[in-house]
């Protein structure tokens, strides 16, 4: 896709030589913009003439999964041994009504990138559970008027899961053929309290900060007016490009868990599929191998900032002692989470149910009443046919 990705013109051609020397088959590579590629692969599903192997935003999965436009790779990957190199969040983004449709690409995850020297000067500690980070926030707030301590952005709706899984809440949940939101439990709302709360009570954030996507968080970091922000693996390096100048005073830690540790932490990116109608089932399996597994999934982890998507590769970036990156790697391997695989989840992204929760309690809304609406638009789309 593009849009996100790096260019990827040297990977390509590792790719296609790899492939032909395996094969003897050639790989056509087409990209195409992410606006533009779910309803292309849709398309496809009926008229045949879509690619024989797809980039899948993980969120897609399970949609694509049940309207019969991928193929079961099932066996395929128990056969080859990748089941057991999965890590369970992609695995379970890929899982429809128990089978697999998918195998994780690449992926990332969020976690607190912060200024070390700040912390360094004003004689703070890494936060290591949630209590902490308040305090943090609030020592921020006082020492660093010209900071935002860590700004709360209205738009980036997934930066609240560690917060709401790590009360003990959750998105929502499947029972037969219903789904039913949990956005509105008393465990979602003490997270989602907490989160909103380092905002609204403490004051960690600014007004505008309330219809900030991740993009914003960045920019206000990488100019210096934010002390920490939540971010992903990939954004690292990206604000070192900015500024040069931040290179030795970047630090990142997982969130932390309220009483400890790590919060579950969301595991997205991007599966690879084959689709039902490809007429050349075994060669699409043998690309979807060689490209995540091995020493072409390390180097487009490389070349991309993100993370391959088995075990074994995500080690070699956790155990880097000297890698910004290693937090979110440790994070993804001891608490990485999928969102639920209900195949009408893309269509609530879309009516961006999560974004407008969020822009509402930051914005003054009480977490009971935003909650309620929220959850109210997720159960009643999850459960469109």
């Amino acid at each position: 896709m593009k849009g996100t990705n790096p260019d990827s013109s040297g990977y390509y051609n590792a790719l296609k030589s790899a492939f032909k020397s395996k094969t003897g088959a050639t790989v056509n590579i087409t990209e195409v913009e992410w606006a533009d590629a779910h309803d292309k692969l849709v398309r496809s599903f009926a008229s045949g003439d879509g690619p024989d192997v797809a980039e899948i935003g993980a969120t897609w999965n399970p949609e694509f999964a049940s309207a019969g436009g991928l193929a079961d790779l099932t066996a395929k990957i128990q056969s080859s041994g990748l089941g057991n190199q999965e890590l369970q969040a992609l695995k379970d983004s890929a899982t429809y009504d128990g089978k697999q449709y998918g195998v994780g690409w690449y992926a990332g995850t969020r976690g607190i990138v912060y200024r070390k020297d700040i912390f360094a000067k004003d004689g703070i500690k890494v936060p290591t559970n949630w209590a902490e980070l308040e305090a943090t926030v609030k020592t921020l707030k006082q020492k660093e008027p010209g900071m935002a301590a860590m700004p709360i952005a209205g738009a980036s709706q997934y930066a609240a899961a560690p917060f709401i899984w790590g009360a003990g809440g959750d998105f929502a949940t499947q029972s037969g053929s219903k789904w039913t939101g949990h956005l509105d439990s008393a465990a979602s709302r003490a997270g989602l309290s907490f989160y909103t709360g380092l905002a609204t009570k403490d004051g960690s954030s600014t007004a505008g900060a309330s219809t900030w996507k991740e993009t914003d968080l960045l920019d206000a970091f990488t100019k210096g007016k934010a002390a920490m922000v939540i971010q992903g693996n990939w954004t690292p390096k990206a604000a070192v490009e900015a500024d040069p100048t931040l290179k030795d005073k970047i630090g990142a830690f997982a969130i932390p868990g309220k009483d400890g540790g790590i919060a579950p932490t969301l595991v997205g990116g991007s599966n690879l599929a084959t689709m039902a109608r490809s007429k050349n089932q075994d060669l699409d399996w043998q690309l979807i191998e060689l490209m995540t597994t091995g020493a072409l999934a390390k180097q487009f982890a490389e070349e991309s900032s993100f993370f391959p998507s088995t075990k074994s590769g995500l080690e070699s970036f956790a155990n880097n002692p000297n890698s910004l990156t290693a937090p979110f790697a440790k994070a993804m391997l001891d608490e990485g989470r999928a969102l639920p695989s209900a195949p009408q989840w893309g269509a609530a992204e879309g009516k961006k149910i999560i974004p407008q929760m969020l822009q509402s309690i930051l914005t003054g809304t009480p977490v009971d009443k935003a909650t309620t609406t929220a959850n109210q638009q997720l159960t009643a789309i999850l459960n469109e046919s």
